[in-house]
């Protein structure tokens, strides 16, 4: 029975790496292909109203985020999606919580945006 649960541990924590190292795509680390320079991950740490949007609309997001060329089309695009998830909240009865971190100024300070 030990070698059983063991065994079950041993698939289970295989599997969850395996994921995670499909979800970093090529590269997966700080280099090219990685999250380095050139590359953002607009996720739940940046996007206020993450848990609020379906998973289309969050490859959306990412797509629209990953288009912006300057610092004032990025923060003026964030201010627009904030909008609509405090809508969005509003109607649920739920507290949107602020971003983690801003995302705009991350990408300018990785010389991602100007």
């Amino acid at each position: 029975m030990k070698k059983l649960a063991l065994t079950a541990s041993f698939l289970t924590a295989a599997v969850v790496a395996a994921s995670a190292f499909a979800q970093m795509g090529p590269g997966g680390g700080m280099g090219p292909g990685g999250m380095g320079k050139g590359r953002f991950a607009w996720n739940q740490t940046y996007t206020p109203g993450w848990t609020l949007m379906t998973p289309e609309e969050r490859t959306a997001w990412q797509a629209q985020m990953r288009e912006v060329k300057t610092y004032e089309e990025c923060v003026a695009t964030q201010e627009a999606h904030r909008k609509v998830m405090e809508e969005r909240a509003k109607e649920k009865g739920v507290q949107l919580k602020p971003p983690r971190q801003n995302g705009c100024d991350v990408m300018k300070a990785r010389g991602i945006i100007k």
